[in-house]
């Protein structure tokens, strides 16, 4: 008896076909900034009719403009659209284990207004203190407040139910941020990993090599290492909310007792800590290195690497090396066609790419290494809180989420 049971496939309707052809003019809106009516039917396939429509929707809902004209080609210019930067305003808070940020941005990834506190050691007090700020901040702004709070954090996070479940400060499990933040707020607040928010960012708002990226692998190096992954648009979180804890994989077994954050695993080869030590063993003295200051310390180490001083080249090509063996492990298994890297090491971005481009395979004989994009993020330090802030957009731009 065959007891398999029968796929079922998703049918489109009506309705689902018109939100996916929304979300797919506001996506191209967000990427190329102003198009005409015609440039976007061209793109889409839609007939000018269709995009007619669904543009005089999306006025109605004033959610794009119309700016200017294009250049005169013996006809009549046509009127280029954009989208209302005001009507998508998001506040996004970046929490790390030494400093939060808060800030506003638009959903073309520019950022307003920045604010900064120092990260308490504790949850409860650390979500009473996001809430007193953006209190604050809507009460000076009153009507213009931002109506949605995007929220990045270190560690596993389930985006679906707004948790930290576990973060990089083993006292903080299971904080329930979306519940309490959107019940102190009256304000609708996504919740997700840094590092998946940061890879949202970077294909949003990175260069276009990029954004048309099928597969694309974001990896970000600071005391810790992870990894985002975004597949035709959209993030891969994982069945259990956890993909992406790349610095966990092992690419130099040694004997042990160890079950996680092995001696061997990328992290504690590549990551930020690991290379101030290493520096800090070559030129005989002791590691003074910590969580807030590793990444200044980073940064100066590629600077000196970069005026040629040995033991910072040595200690910088032997993190990226170790990052390289990593990497390539990712690209073998899921076919990448980019990869970028954010973070105080590619400071020294001509010794980091050239060591983790040795650990590839040559490109004319494996597919997986032909036309590689290998670049360091081009958001400038800024992808979290970036990505922060675009988190609720993001379903009113996605196709996927339409069907």
């Amino acid at each position: 008896m065959d007891t398999l049971a029968p796929t079922r496939r998703r049918v489109l309707r009506l309705p689902h076909i018109r939100a996916h052809n929304r979300a797919a003019v506001l996506h191209l809106l967000r990427r190329h900034r102003r198009l005409s009516r015609a440039e976007i039917a061209r793109r889409t396939g839609l007939s000018e009719g269709a995009i007619s429509r669904i543009v005089a929707e999306l006025r109605h809902d004033d959610l794009i403009v119309e700016q200017g004209g294009e250049e005169a080609t013996g006809g009549r210019p046509g009127i280029r659209l954009q989208l209302n930067e005001s009507r998508f305003q998001a506040i996004g808070v970046d929490v790390q284990n030494w400093e939060t940020r808060i800030s506003v941005g638009t959903v073309t990834g520019r950022i307003l207004e920045n604010h900064r506190f120092r990260t308490p050691p504790g949850a409860d007090k650390t979500l009473e203190l996001i809430a007193d700020q953006v209190e604050s901040f809507c009460r000076d702004r009153e009507e213009a407040c931002p109506q949605a709070v995007g929220i990045s954090l270190r560690g596993l996070v389930n985006s679906d139910a707004g948790v930290l479940e576990l973060g990089n400060n083993p006292a903080w499990v299971h904080v329930p941020f979306r519940d309490y933040l959107s019940k102190r707020l009256g304000k609708p607040v996504i919740v997700d990993n840094n590092v998946r928010a940061a890879a949202l960012a970077e294909y949003c708002y990175g260069t276009l090599e990029i954004q048309g990226s099928h597969c694309l692998l974001f990896v970000m190096v600071g005391e810790g290492i992870g990894m985002g992954i975004v597949l035709d648009g959209k993030l891969y979180r994982g069945p259990r909310m956890a993909a992406g804890e790349f610095g966990q994989m092992v690419i130099d077994d040694s004997p042990g007792p160890e079950r996680h954050d092995r001696p061997g695993c990328v992290e504690n080869l590549a990551s930020n800590l690991a290379t101030v030590e290493r520096y800090q063993r070559l030129v005989g003295g002791k590691s003074r290195s910590n969580p807030g200051s590793s990444a200044e310390q980073v940064k100066r180490i590629c600077h000196l690497a970069m005026d040629g001083d040995l033991p910072a080249r040595k200690a910088v090509t032997e993190s990226a090396r170790s990052l390289g063996i990593g990497i390539a492990n990712a690209i073998w298994s899921l076919d990448a066609e980019a990869v970028v890297i954010d973070g105080a090491l590619t400071d020294a971005w001509s010794l980091v790419s050239a060591a983790i481009r040795d650990q590839f395979a040559d490109g004319r004989r494996f597919l997986n290494f032909r036309n590689l994009v290998l670049r360091p993020s081009s958001l400038g330090g800024d992808a979290a809180i970036i990505g922060a802030f675009t988190l609720p957009f993001a379903g009113m731009f996605s196709t996927e989420s339409a069907r």
